[in-house]
């Protein structure tokens, strides 16, 4: 032990015991926060922190052997008050000579030290709450050789006295109530047949063992108190003398002894530290075993602080003989025989730790916060200045060692920026990889590491950093870091083991296509993929994957938007609505229309009503008609839309394009066209496929239809679509323009007859047509003249001015239509003649008749009734109508001619109803619009005199 260095990790203070303490010191005791001295005259002192005195009352009349303080609470009666509240008892043992003589002289008392006496000698002394005797008639009267007081349960105490005849006295219970059973446990000597009185006793508790450790200076035991008869153990068969026994705050016993100190647990003798000198007293202290040692040949006293966990003294200093050796307020106090006193301090941590630096202690530094369990950034600060001094040594590994226990508290920059030079590059990694198994590593780490590692070309360590099953799985680094820089450092394997591990797709993909060009395994790999994870990847590498494997690429997009590879789900809309459309794939056929175009054929021959089917009829649309399978419109959003550079290449189809050089036609230019005529011809079947007859609209976009088809020249498809939304007058345009007169014709009779729901108004389109033409059309004019005569679609004037025009075509055209005409014209004028004829008379008859009636008196005849045909009596009513009948038979109606009076309502209606139509100018104008001849309408008008007659508000 002379080896262990000597520091001065404590000061001390000197001081001195109060004057007004006038007998000798016999025992103490310390505890909230004041100190209990016991005199030989039997007086109690306490003393405050500053060693003040306080007070002192009398405990015992003759000697206080033993005392000390506990901290009760709920006392029985005495505390029912105070309930949940601690208070200061001191339990003391001592003589008290004015007892009965029959009684032992030694008693126990118990005194509240918070509780004053009301009357008495002494106000000033505390309540004695209870005096015991402690010897009785079954326990015989022996010398007190220790005290110890253990709280169980308050108000439950157990009281341990050894003795001088080798026993020990027990006292359990409740002592103030006297509820108390006493026993007596025996120690067994090692030297049968002689008494060695009990020289220290102690305590343990483990959870519900209870258990007392007793020294003897022959023998260390233990007894297990909590049985129901207690048992003992020797320990060992050498013990020690009084004063020097103690226990630690783990429940070890201490033992000095002239050689050493030991250490026993309940398996017996533990640690032993030689220490020579004669133990005088031993004490535990924060973790600190303390000893007053006596030096035999000097007679000189020496007290000692050891730190046993870091093998240094903490203190020591030479003392005069030591009496009492106390602990409170985290200070040590030794009372000195001549009462004087020493009052030991320890410093602070940081006094401490400048002391070991500026000596360059710094492994004991670092032991002593770890033993005084110091926090961890104190701990990592004197650990990075350990470092420090190590790396000014050179000491690299040494000093790394240091700093990779300050992983966590420390900034990482401060160590890396000290190992950036390649001889140290070593040491970086092992700090590197420490840094990542704590998982406490940034982005910048991993990249660091792994370029320490691709630097090195230490594949191993890649290997284990990459592949550990606790690297990737815990993610102790950044994945995405160490994928960019694997792959940077070509180390591709390590950078998809990675991807793949982590499920990082799209870099194992990225890698695979951009810098390995295996296509296959990329194929493969998404193949492996959940169907949504898949999409997501053909979408972001499509492009790639159709350049090099068109085929391979467009099965996989089938098994992503169809059924195939799914389980059996009955093809619902709801499930087809749940996978991924064709048209979230089409930027990817860029500049692959053919495969676009396949791909889509298949998917609407296996996909019938999926949700997406009018883009994908418009796509196949645009596809089908254009005029070298280009792809406009997908181009520009491709390039708009995340699109790659193509690198130079051209697709196929502007390739095709470029056939024709210097206006020579090559070879390949019969193929392309049939091949232009076969695509023309899907886009027509397309186009009436896609619309039924029985739906008013059709599964793509009409408008979009119809632009694809003018854009690119396709008569055929916008002829259906015009004829379709019914733009007849569109049809016969097309016609028109293309100057195809027999399809014009052909058209015409077939849209213009109107009993199937054609359009008459055509022909006068088409007259109108030949008629500006400029050029000889007698035959088209003449058989188009045959159906406007047919149906009567234009008056013969309007026929006449309307071919006028035409400086080609002469009057024998229409000579027999003329006189078609106007035979037709002269019977109907021969007619109206007659008819009018007609109404003349009829008119004349009714003027004479009116006049008749107005001039010249009626005779009524009659002489039957009109209504019931019985003979006539009066009262009569007689109509000028020449109708009679009796008064009865008309009742209340007396002024019209039920015989005549349902014609002259009728009469009356229609001459209302033609009165309203003719307030009414929409139906006006809609017959004159829908009438062959609006001439005659206007006339019929005028000849029912409705528009001639006006009505004149008055002003």
């Amino acid at each position: 032990m002379y080896q262990w260095r000597k520091f001065e990790f404590f000061e001390e203070k000197k001081t001195k015991i109060p004057e007004e303490i006038e007998g000798e010191i016999r025992c103490c005791s310390s505890g909230r926060g004041r100190i209990v001295l016991g005199s030989r005259d039997g007086t109690v002192s306490l003393l405050d922190r500053g060693l003040q005195h306080n007070h002192s009352f009398p405990a015992h009349s003759s000697s206080v052997v033993f005392l000390q303080l506990l901290k009760w609470s709920n006392w029985g009666k005495f505390m029912a008050l105070l309930l949940n509240q601690q208070r200061n008892f001191l339990v003391t043992v001592g003589e008290d000579e004015q007892l009965p003589p029959q009684k032992a002289a030694m008693c126990l008392k118990v005194f509240d030290l918070d509780k004053r006496q009301e009357e008495g000698p002494s106000t000033s002394a505390p309540e004695c709450i209870q005096i015991l005797r402690i010897f009785t008639n079954q326990f015989s009267e022996a010398e007190i050789t220790s005290f110890l007081v253990f709280e169980e349960a308050p108000p439950i105490i157990f009281i341990a006295l050894g003795l001088e005849n080798g026993c020990i006295y027990c006292i359990q219970g409740d002592v103030a109530r006297e509820r108390i059973k006493r026993f007596k446990l025996e120690v067994q000597n090692g030297q049968p047949g002689k008494v060695h009185p009990i020289t220290g006793i102690g305590f343990r508790v483990d959870g519900q063992a209870f258990q007392l450790f007793a020294v003897t200076p022959s023998s260390v035991s233990l007894f297990k108190v909590e049985a129901q008869t207690p048992t003992a153990q020797t320990l060992d068969y050498i013990g020690s003398e009084a004063g020097s026994v103690a226990m630690t705050d783990r429940s070890e016993l201490i033992v000095g002894r002239p050689e050493a100190v030991y250490f026993y647990e309940i398996d017996g003798r533990g640690p032993c530290w030689a220490f020579e000198g004669e133990k005088k007293l031993v004490g535990w202290f924060r973790g600190y075993l303390l000893c007053v040692i006596a030096d035999q040949r000097t007679g000189k006293y020496t007290f000692n602080i050891y730190d046993l966990k870091n093998r240094l003294i903490a203190h020591s200093i030479a003392v005069q003989e030591v009496s009492h050796m106390l602990c409170e307020w985290g200070n040590i106090l030794l009372i000195m025989a001549d009462k004087s006193a020493l009052l030991v301090v320890e410093k602070d941590m940081e006094s401490k730790l400048d002391m070991l630096f500026k000596k360059n202690l710094y492994p004991v530094a670092i032991n002593l916060v770890q033993s005084q369990q110091a926090d961890a950034v104190a701990t990592a600060e004197v650990l990075r200045k350990y470092g420090n001094h190590l790396y000014s040594k050179q000491s690299y590994d040494e000093a790394m060692a240091q700093y990779i226990h300050t992983i966590g508290h420390l900034e990482p920059s401060y160590v890396i920026q000290k190992f950036l030079d390649a001889q140290r590059i070593h040491n970086l990694t092992n700090y590197l990889e420490k840094l990542h198994e704590k998982g406490l590593a940034s982005k910048d780490h991993t990249t660091l590491l792994l370029n320490c590692y691709t630097k090195l070309k230490d594949v191993e360590k890649l290997d284990i950093f990459i592949k550990s099953e606790d690297g990737v799985g815990e993610h102790k680094f950044d994945v995405e870091t160490a994928i960019k820089v694997c792959r940077a450092a070509n180390y591709h394997e390590h950078a998809m083991y990675v991807a793949k591990k982590t499920g990082r797709h799209e870099w194992y993909l990225k890698i695979l296509l951009e810098d390995l060009d295996r296509y296959d395994e990329a194929l493969q790999y998404i193949n492996s993929l959940e169907p949504n994870q898949a999409g997501l990847t053909v979408k972001e590498y499509g492009k790639i994957l159709i350049e090099h494997k068109p085929k391979e690429t467009v099965q996989i997009l089938m098994r992503l938007c169809t059924e195939e590879g799914e389980s059996a789900r009955g093809g619902s809309s709801s499930f087809l609505a749940m996978l991924p459309s064709p048209v979230d794939f089409i930027n990817i056929f860029v500049i692959h229309p053919q495969s676009l175009m396949e791909f889509l054929e298949n998917y609407t021959n296996k996909v019938k009503d999926s949700p997406a089917q009018v883009e994908i009829h418009n796509t196949l649309l645009e596809l089908y008609l254009s005029h070298d399978l280009d792809f406009p419109s997908l181009a520009q959003t491709g390039s708009s839309e995340n699109a790659e550079p193509t690198g130079g290449r051209e697709s196929s189809a502007v390739v095709m394009s470029r056939t024709q050089s210097n206006g020579k036609i090559r070879s390949d230019d019969a193929s392309l066209e049939r091949d232009r005529q076969e695509r023309r011809q899907k886009g027509l079947v397309l186009l009436k496929s896609a619309w039924p007859s029985e739906q008013e609209q059709p599964q793509y976009d009409v408008d979009l239809a119809i632009i694809l088809c003018e854009m690119n020249s396709f008569n055929e498809g916008l002829l259906y679509l015009y004829e379709k939304l019914k733009l007849y007058k569109e049809v016969i345009a097309c016609y028109m323009q293309a100057h195809d007169h027999e399809g014009l014709i052909a058209c015409c009779k077939r849209l213009g007859d109107s009993g199937k729901g054609g359009d008459p108004s055509l022909w006068a389109s088409l007259l109108k047509y030949f008629g500006e033409l400029g050029e000889d059309c007698s035959r088209e004019v003449k058989e188009v003249l045959t159906y406007v005569e047919r149906d009567d679609i234009l008056p013969p004037i309007l026929v006449l001015q309307t071919l006028s025009r035409n400086p080609c075509l002469t009057l024998s055209v229409i000579k027999d239509y003329i006189a078609r005409k106007l035979e037709q014209e002269s019977k109907m004028i021969e007619e109206d003649h007659i008819a009018i004829e007609k109404y003349q008379e009829e008119t004349s008859s009714m003027r004479k008749e009116i006049q008749d009636l107005r001039t010249n008196a009626r005779i009524f005849q009659l002489s039957k009734c009109s209504a019931c045909t019985f003979t006539l009596d009066l009262p009569t009513v007689h109509f000028m109508c020449m109708h009679s009948f009796h008064q009865r038979c008309l009742g209340d109606n007396e002024k019209e001619c039920p015989e005549c009076a349902p014609e002259y309502r009728a009469v009356s209606e229609m001459k209302r109803s033609l009165e309203q139509n003719s307030k009414s100018q929409d139906y006006f104008f809609q017959q004159v619009r829908n009438s062959k001849d609006g001439f005659s309408i206007v006339a019929e008008y005028f000849g029912k005199g409705i528009i001639s007659k006006t009505n004149k508000e008055p002003r």
